[in-house]
């Protein structure tokens, strides 16, 4: 599921090359940690795919892979029916959408909505090697390469979001972005010889017990004048102002803390980034984030006060998420 040769040559060109040992090194390290057998269910499951030829390949506008045509002159409708059921044991789908030979991922976050309010705001991102922490199933990493990056790298330790990313890569093909199913804790500890050009944490920082700690982690996976994109959430209030659960937020049992925009800049700031700068806040909507076909658990709508949206079921501010950009 993870090709290593292809990894090391797509690195060999970049400021992270001297890391291609690494890397495999602290896969087969995760790997060896695991103790359930999801993982060779789904390398099964990934190996009964059926193969599937195309020219059709858009990340620009969306993800998509192949059209209809192509997949009715090579599979039968009792064969395309049975690829379904596949995709579909990989269930829940978060990130998406993603259209595979026109079966249409629909995903439990709109997650195209988010990198289209990001998008203007960040440099150019052609020909960068690109870090994208917490990655998920690795949506925007197929994104990043459709605005015309060198590499992109997702890290996530999710065995699961390996397995959905490997599906895409199968039939995208050997492009240059891989997954590795790591932390940042498991990355290297010290860039000697330069690093990212672009890092983004998206959705992440929240779940660390120690933010500052994740800030200055991130600026060590950044190359020199490299550019951060940070996504979480915020709460409403001046430099002062922070959020801490007393326990869960949203349901969610792993929530630390919710520092309004303008403190996490001077936390940034503090850490050593350069002019760093909240670029958009949203409010999650019920329409962005929500239960699907393809992620039929619990979603926002059954985190939220059913009488206030803008409240959660705790009683805490409703999710509101800010993208804050930054230079090492």
């Amino acid at each position: 599921m993870i090709n290593f040769s292809q990894l090391k040559q797509d690195l060999e060109h970049t400021p992270v090359r001297e890391w291609q040992d690494f890397f495999e090194q602290a896969v087969k390290k995760k790997f060896s940690e695991y103790t359930h057998g999801e993982l060779e269910e789904w390398r099964t499951l990934y190996d009964s795919l059926p193969d599937i030829s195309t020219k059709t390949v858009e990340l620009k506008n969306s993800v998509s892979v192949g059209k209809a045509s192509e997949i009715e002159l090579q599979l039968t409708s009792q064969q395309r029916s049975a690829l379904i059921e596949q995709l579909k044991t990989l269930h829940p789908w978060r990130k998406g959408p993603f259209n595979l030979f026109d079966i249409h991922i629909d995903t439990e976050w709109r997650s195209d909505w988010k990198w289209d309010r990001l998008l203007p705001h960040i440099s150019s991102l052609n020909n960068r090697t690109i870090l994208d922490v917490g990655c998920g199933n690795g949506y925007h990493c197929w994104r990043m390469l459709g605005e015309g990056a060198k590499l992109v790298l997702g890290i996530d330790p999710s065995q699961k979001f390996l397995a959905q990313f490997s599906v895409l890569k199968k039939y995208i093909g050997e492009k240059p972005v891989h997954l590795l199913p790591l932390g940042i804790e498991d990355m290297p500890k010290e860039m000697a010889n330069g690093g990212f050009d672009t890092v983004f944490s998206m959705g992440v920082l929240y779940h660390r017990k120690s933010p500052m700690n994740h800030l200055l982690e991130l600026k060590n996976m950044l190359g020199r004048k490299g550019e951060l994109i940070l996504e979480t959430l915020v709460i409403d209030g001046d430099e002062n102002q922070v959020l801490l659960p007393k326990g869960r937020y949203a349901q969610m049992r792993n929530v630390w803390f919710l520092p309004s925009a303008k403190a996490l800049e001077l936390w940034m700031s503090k850490c050593g980034f350069k002019n760093t700068r909240t670029v958009d806040i949203n409010q999650t909507s019920l329409e962005e984030q929500r239960a699907t076909e393809w992620m039929h658990f619990h979603s926002l709508e059954n985190y939220l006060d059913p009488n206030d949206v803008n409240k959660t079921v705790e009683g805490y501010p409703a999710p509101k998420r800010a993208i804050i950009i930054a230079e090492n």
